[in-house]
């Protein structure tokens, strides 16, 4: 196998063969490629796509690249969700035990921020001491005994896609059908789920800002994973504006144990939140209809039990064992915190959620580079939801920054960002559709 080959034929828009994506995949495995030719692949595919049967063909030889976890043992339904990134997206902490708490067992193998959008593994890595890259062993202990366990990939699965992953974050193509499905299922796969909901998201914070691109992904990945075994259905859901009342790692966290604790009730995110747990729930076979799911991911809710189930995995996973007792002792708090104040009264109208999460990476919370270091404590948070009527001087958010210099510049991001109208806006259901 030539590299440089098969580049050139994607670069040409040929159809590549199994065999070729396979190998091409081996060797990107093994170490024996370039960051120069990963990346030439990836924008080879960005600009030319890819059939269907190349997109089966690079996920199942990503999701072989290395082990294949199996559930012997656990007699709970083997569910997981996906979400394809967002800004102030933070449901798969809620829902991973939302979803145990409700009899489902949920190995959630989630990634690092990618772009402008957050990721899981960063936001858990506020947690002082928690995993995310356990053994084997201890991964299926977790899931066995608290019924979740959201950890990274680790070297031994899919590895592939781990080195794809990164070099698509800083080459600008991370928003391929092709690419974005592979990713995403090849980790599922060597998860060995049976059951897998998406979040597919559309809007100005999305990697696909346009609906029927949207709609063309979630197909992808649902036809894909069906193909390939795993009883698998898609939500579209809005990422016009964030989705959380937080923006970060730690202060997403904090919006984490307050949503447990029931203190979201009636927002955008619960509504999401809830929908998927049903989702989750129907299609494993443990509840007879999305209502009936409803009530059950409420119930785990309000009896305590998802509070419950988050707190043994984190401590498990070698987090603090009183810390959703005590949060306060081990999340970092940003020494400068500082409301950002309406420059007028009227109604929160529109956002591009995008630059709201350019912001937070400006504030030293997210990647430029691979290598850099994320300052876990920076962010925002009480950020008002589009619709909300504000008077002026009335916070509209609150930034958390290491110095008096970049809250006073994350501040005029977020008043400049946030258009304020004298009418109540007209605004997108917050789930648009079903794939």
């Amino acid at each position: 196998m030539i590299p440089q080959e098969i580049i050139r034929r994607k670069r040409n828009g040929e159809t590549l063969s199994s065999g070729e994506i396979e190998a091409f995949v081996t060797a990107l495995a093994k170490g024996h490629l370039s960051e120069g030719q990963i990346g030439a692949f990836a924008m080879a595919v960005w600009f030319k796509g890819m059939t269907r049967a190349e997109t089966v063909a690079l996920t199942l030889a990503m999701a072989n690249s290395g082990d294949m976890l199996t559930w012997e043992g656990i007699d709970r339904p083997i569910a997981d969700k996906h979400s394809t990134g967002g800004v102030g997206d933070n449901v798969s902490l809620m829902l991973a035990p939302i979803a145990a708490a409700c009899g489902l067992a949920v190995p959630m193998i989630s990634g690092r921020g990618l772009g402008h959008t957050g990721g899981t593994l960063d936001k858990l890595e506020s947690i002082p001491g928690y995993l995310i890259t356990p053994d084997a062993a201890l991964f299926r202990k977790v899931v066995k005994e608290a019924g979740c366990a959201i950890i990274g990939q680790t070297g031994a699965l899919a590895p592939a896609d781990g080195k794809l992953y990164a070099v698509r974050d800083v080459t600008a193509t991370v928003d391929s059908v092709p690419l974005i499905t592979a990713s995403i299922l090849s980790k599922k796969l060597a998860a060995g789920l049976q059951t897998l909901i998406l979040d597919v998201k559309t809007g100005s914070g999305a990697f696909l800002t346009d609906a029927d691109e949207a709609k063309t992904l979630a197909s992808s990945l649902v036809e894909v994973a069906n193909g390939a075994g795993v009883k698998t259905s898609a939500l579209l859901t809005d990422m016009n504006e964030p989705l959380a009342d937080a923006a970060g790692n730690a202060v997403e966290i904090w919006n984490c144990l307050d949503f447990l604790s029931g203190n979201k009730a009636g927002t955008r995110l619960e509504a999401i939140v809830l929908a998927f747990a049903a989702e989750m729930l129907v299609g494993s076979g443990v509840a007879a209809s999305l209502a009936d799911g409803e009530v059950s991911a409420r119930q785990a809710l309000s009896s305590g039990h998802a509070m419950e189930t988050f707190a043994r995995m984190v401590s498990m996973l070698g987090g603090p064992a009183d810390f959703v007792e005590s949060p306060a002792r081990y999340l970092r708090a940003a020494p400068v915190q500082k409301p950002v104040l309406a420059q007028e009264g009227g109604w929160l109208a529109s956002c591009d959620a995008r630059e709201a999460g350019m912001a937070v990476i400006d504030l030293g919370g997210g990647r430029r580079h691979p290598s850099d270091r994320i300052d876990h404590r920076v962010g925002f948070s009480g950020l008002l939801p589009l619709g909300t009527q504000v008077e002026k001087g009335q916070p509209i958010a609150f930034v958390h920054a290491a110095d008096d210099a970049a809250a006073e510049r994350a501040a005029a991001a977020i008043i400049a960002n946030y258009k304020i109208s004298g009418d109540k806006p007209k605004l997108p259901p917050v789930i648009s559709g079903r794939v």
